[in-house]
């Protein structure tokens, strides 16, 4: 026991420098997290996820949770309605052609059949938001394009969830109606939402008498947690719920709430220390996520190992060709045009959503499971490295070429 809490202290104090590094270095500080998982865990058998039980998935939920929330609370509602339809656009193409191509390699190299194929395409379909708003953060994007990587981050979980239990309802009855699957989608985005902004209006005004009892600066986090939890019970995103409620928080105004006299009265903002508090919360708990997400993965045959490969380089070339169109605008730079077409790294949804294949029969689950497994690692693993390289003046004219972006303006 006593050797555990050492290392957590160690690991804290680790991360730290890492983060450091990565402002020096744009070395990841999520890579070496996750490497470090990976050594403790598959490579040394030193722990494995089994060994925290139900505990692992709980906290690892509870990271994305803050993780989205905090996220919330630094978008500006103003860069956020102009984003809107650069995400939209970003989302859908990159989802769907992301599906197109995991599911065809799929189906062509690793000899799935056509339901489990497209299975895997939908679990590898987003990006993982605890992965890509620690990246983003940390290398200070602009507004606009920092807005567009988190709300794709976001939507596309939405997306690859829906889509695995409707492939699943195919394979289990037989068959699914496509208003069933579009009216999931539509409801679990627009009524998370909703419940996401009632929820904030409602806190901002309760938040001041609940101030008034000690001890009681993460008072907000459980109120997150409860939004969320309740949101998922009612068959919507609790994730969307999470991320709404930090931005009605922080952009009370820009709604028009303290406009109403009635309620301004008792408006009390979020103050400094809270945003502060949220911020350590994220650093710890993401410090948790990616050791614990190395842990989990699960290395199969070289064979996989390939066919994942190639699968993150064409998507990462999509990415690429997709960016050119949808920020063709001069008011993207080529920092902010080259780092979103990189965002394309899979994390714990997807490696949770892998599992369920093989849970229900369904044939080729294992391959699904372990492919995933690898997609993800190797999909951070390139994420990190071309944010590294990013820096060197041929990367950034070899980027400049692929998205007709003529310069880049110095890192801020």
């Amino acid at each position: 026991m006593s050797t555990t809490i050492l290392i957590i202290g160690v690991m804290v104090f680790f991360a730290h420098f890492l983060t450091l590094q990565f402002r020096k270095t744009s070395i990841p500080d999520v890579l070496v997290l996750m490497l470090i998982g990976i050594l403790i865990g598959p490579l040394l058998g030193v722990v494995t996820p089994e060994d925290f039980g139900k505990l692992g998935t709980l906290i690892a939920t509870i990271a994305l949770v803050v993780i989205l929330f905090e996220s919330g609370t630094s978008l500006n509602l103003s860069v956020l309605g102009k984003s809107l339809g650069t995400a939209g656009v970003l989302t859908f193409w990159c989802f769907a052609l992301t599906t197109l191509i995991v599911a065809l390699l799929g189906y062509y190299l690793l000899d799935l059949t056509l339901l489990p194929a497209a299975m895997l395409g939908v679990t590898l379909g987003g990006t993982s938001s605890a992965v890509v708003i620690p990246i983003v953060n940390a290398l200070q994007l602009t507004e606009k394009p920092t807005t567009v990587l988190v709300l794709e981050s976001a939507l596309t979980d939405v997306l690859c969830i829906v889509g695995v239990f409707a492939l699943l309802q195919i394979y289990t009855q037989g068959g699914i109606a496509p208003g069933r699957i579009l009216g999931s989608v539509l409801s679990a985005l627009i009524f998370a939402a909703v419940i996401g902004v009632v929820g904030g209006i409602g806190w901002l005004m309760v938040l001041g008498k609940v101030r008034d009892f000690p001890n009681t600066i993460s008072s907000t986090l459980a109120y997150v947690f409860i939004v969320y939890g309740a949101t998922e019970f009612l068959g919507f995103s609790g994730a969307i719920a999470a991320l709404t409620l930090g931005i009605t928080l922080t952009n009370f105004e820009k709604i028009g709430l303290n406009r109403l006299q009635s309620i301004d009265r008792n408006i009390v903002p979020l103050s400094e220390m809270d945003i502060a508090f949220y911020r350590e919360a994220v650093f710890l708990l993401k410090t948790y996520f990616f050791v614990y997400l190395g842990i989990s993965i699960h290395f199969g045959e070289a064979r996989l190992a390939l066919v994942a490969i190639a699968m993150v380089m064409l998507v990462l070339a999509m990415r690429l060709a997709l960016t050119r169109v949808v920020l063709r605008g001069e008011t993207y730079s080529l920092r902010d045009a080259a780092f979103t077409s990189m965002m394309a790294p899979k994390g714990l949804a997807a490696a949770v959503l892998a599992a369920l294949p093989l849970q229900y029969g369904v044939p080729g689950g294992e391959t699904i499971r372990d492919t995933t497994y690898m997609v993800v690692l190797v999909s951070i693993a390139l994420t990190a490295m071309l944010v590294m390289a990013f820096p060197l003046p041929i990367i950034q004219r070899l980027y400049g070429s692929a998205l007709g972006k003529q310069s880049a303006p110095p890192a801020p």
